[in-house]
């Protein structure tokens, strides 16, 4: 499922409509499935199905966005495997961010990009902004500087 992910998001963004309804397609297909493995595992950490495994469930529940139930599940199970030291406050900082966003609230740790202004990345709302790359760095997450840094445009072509 991640792979299939990976290779097809460019479609989320497409100027076409049928790409658009394709990726919306596969993200729900994908939703589904975590939803029958959160249903007979619990979060899939990578005690229990190896480190591939679980990152690429993390980011199935990452692009569940039209499933917002799915996604709410996996952040409350995924925050009790971090609890539980099976798996890292990392990815739980991006899917929280990812479900404060959805539904409507201003996010933590700034990863949810709003846009694109003058060339950078620009973030949603976020509740401390003052504080971001604090929160940021607790959790393993790179300055929010050093992302855009690596993000921005080069002078031969779109962002990198």
């Amino acid at each position: 499922m991640a792979e299939e992910d990976h290779r097809t998001a460019p479609r989320a963004n497409s100027a076409d409509p049928a790409d658009q309804l394709a990726w919306r397609r596969l993200t729900a297909r994908h939703g589904d499935r975590l939803a029958e493995i959160m249903d007979e595992l619990g979060w899939p950490t990578a005690g229990l199905v190896g480190a591939d495994a679980a990152r690429a469930a993390w980011l199935i529940a990452q692009h569940a966005d039209r499933q917002l139930g799915v996604q709410r599940r996996a952040l409350r199970l995924l925050e009790e495997a971090v609890a539980a030291g099976a798996a890292g406050p990392r990815e739980l900082a991006f899917l929280r961010d990812r479900v404060l966003v959805n539904d409507g609230r201003k996010q933590i740790y700034g990863t949810q990009i709003a846009g694109v202004e003058n060339g950078s990345p620009v973030p949603w709302p976020c509740e401390e902004p003052e504080r971001v790359d604090e929160l940021r760095a607790a959790v393993g997450i790179e300055p929010f500087a050093a992302y855009v840094a690596r993000h921005a445009p080069t002078p031969a072509g779109p962002p990198r």
